[in-house]
């Protein structure tokens, strides 16, 4: 976040940064290379960490755009609301900024529901709460919104997909973490079976899910130039994700993300186990008896 140095109104620094850069791409008398650059500030802006975006916003003179004046210094911002639990307020507590937690605490239910069997899914709709810096963008940035999340559980040494033969020669328009660093565009040739065989996608499921995305935002009416998947570079990758792929919509608002698709591992599942104390894990029967001895 950064403020306007006088009046104190706060903004988000990638988000001002994204739209310094689509305002200035609109000067007719741009030239090629600054045109090059800014591409890239745009295109880079949302891994910015905190020196980054200072330097970004005092290099290019970005202004507060109501006001003209200076900001300041970026400075980190929690987008979860902060909550009291109790009458007294000496507990924190905060709302949800997002609806799965509700499927891995409920874990173990959900499996013994599926009679142990693996792979399993849950679903959940809900509401979720971003305590927004700046809301804008009609509904896209808001601080209430529905959400919906699916939690496909697999065994972490088979990824595999039952139905993924269903899928495996479908082309999906994927904008690949190396593609987006060396400024290549979208690449539009490539199966999924290739693309999992070739480790561009981390493993079949994943690839499924974002297939039946894309034919879901198809059958919508959502036009197939319009829409593309972009993997998360190294800096914005999640700590405990091996893989993740926005499906993004252009929109009168550039592109913008309707759906995220990741490989989450079990981190959820531990860290709910570890301050529950309870297992949530699932079993799989060995093919042949096998004896360890722990000292």
């Amino acid at each position: 976040m950064v403020m306007d140095a006088k009046n104190g109104n706060p903004h988000r620094a990638d988000k001002l940064i994204d739209e310094w850069a689509t305002k200035a791409l609109t000067k007719k008398d741009l030239k090629p290379e600054d045109k090059e650059r800014i591409l890239k500030i745009q295109k880079d802006c949302e891994n910015y960490d905190k020196q980054q975006l200072d330097a970004c916003i005092n290099e290019n003179k970005i202004k507060s755009p109501d006001t003209g004046n200076d900001l300041t210094e970026a400075v980190a911002f929690n987008l979860m609301f902060e909550s009291q639990i109790g009458p007294t307020g000496q507990l924190k507590g905060y709302l949800r900024p997002e609806t799965a937690q509700g499927i891995f605490l409920n874990f173990r239910r959900l499996i013994e529901f599926n009679n142990g069997k693996m792979p399993m899914a849950g679903a959940q709709i809900g509401t979720g709460f971003r305590n927004e810096i700046a809301p804008r963008q009609g509904l896209l940035r808001v601080r209430e919104f529905q959400m919906g999340e699916i939690e496909h559980f697999v065994d972490p040494e088979d990824k595999s997909h039952h139905k993924f033969y269903l899928v495996e020669n479908d082309i999906l328009p994927l904008w690949s973490a190396p593609n987006q660093e060396s400024g290549a565009g979208v690449i539009s040739d490539l199966t999924l079976k290739a693309a999992v065989e070739q480790k561009t996608i981390n493993n079949q499921t994943l690839a499924y899910f974002m297939a039946r995305t894309y034919k879901f935002l198809t059958s919508c009416g959502i036009k197939p130039e319009g829409i593309r998947f972009r993997q998360h570079r190294s800096k914005e990758m999640a700590h405990y994700a091996s893989d993740c792929w926005d499906a993004e919509v252009e929109t009168s608002y550039g592109w913008i993300e309707v759906a995220g698709h990741a490989d989450r591992s079990c981190f959820d599942l531990t860290k709910h186990a570890e301050k529950t104390n309870t297992e949530l894990v699932a079993a799989r029967k060995l093919k042949e008896n096998r004896i360890e001895k722990y000292i």
